[in-house]
């Protein structure tokens, strides 16, 4: 588990592939609570090669001084990022 907000990671590897490529990652908030959006590309086994950029937010609390997955949400397309992008712009744009 990471101890700091900089050491978390979506990275993973299996059988000496890294499955899931993490290419970014943005820190929203920090502290007891840290929330973290992260660009990332799976592996496709079958064509040997890297997939689409996806996007995921993942929530993590501190407890006893390692950072814990609590929650997570994926973005699965680019389109689907832009809806949220869409909606998220409107309803600032009100306040």
């Amino acid at each position: 588990m990471a101890e700091t907000v900089d050491d978390l990671t979506v990275t993973y590897e299996d059988g000496g592939i890294e499955t899931i490529k993490e290419l970014d990652k943005k820190v929203l908030t920090k502290g007891a609570w840290a929330t973290v959006i992260y660009r990332y590309q799976d592996w496709n086994r079958t064509k040997e090669e890297y997939g689409l950029d996806k996007y995921t937010i993942r929530r993590y609390q501190k407890r006893d001084g390692a950072y814990q997955p609590k929650s997570k949400f994926n973005i699965s397309s680019a389109k689907q990022a832009k809806e949220i992008i869409a909606a998220l712009q409107e309803w600032v744009a009100e306040e």
